[in-house]
């Protein structure tokens, strides 16, 4: 998990978004985004890239888990609640896993634990070790 932990320390674009990787293990993950006004969109509530951003990094949390690197082929997100501020949670699960494909759930929960959107994502599997 060290490997994962290293690596994914590494993202420049989710330390500008203020993310934070809460927890790794072999096939699961939880990731954490504080808001502040610059995930705000025009309405003011959170925009939808910044939700997308934060389960996407749980989602590559949980499927580099293995210790090989995995990049995602297919994603899509369902957005059920709006929020506009506190601190928003991605938890990833591993659904199915070949030589390949891993597919995985994510749920964006906020701090009442209710959900505010749903990601689903197929990653492809890919040989090589996450660089050190």
């Amino acid at each position: 998990m060290e490997d994962v932990k290293r690596c994914l320390g590494r993202d420049r674009f989710a330390s500008h978004c203020n993310i934070e990787l809460v927890s790794v293990e072999t096939g699961r993950a939880r990731a954490k985004m504080v808001l502040k006004d610059y995930h705000l969109n025009g309405v003011g509530i959170a925009q939808g890239g910044a939700i997308f951003t934060l389960a996407d990094f749980a989602f590559a949390a949980a499927s580099n888990s293995y210790g090989t690197v995995a990049v995602a082929v297919n994603v899509s997100i369902s957005f059920l609640k709006a929020v506009s501020s506190g601190t928003v949670y991605a938890e990833a699960r591993e659904v199915a896993r070949s030589s390949k494909l891993g597919s995985y759930t994510i749920e964006v929960r906020d701090e009442q634990n209710e959900l505010v959107a749903l990601f689903q994502g197929m990653a492809y599997r890919k040989k090589e070790r996450l660089p050190a």
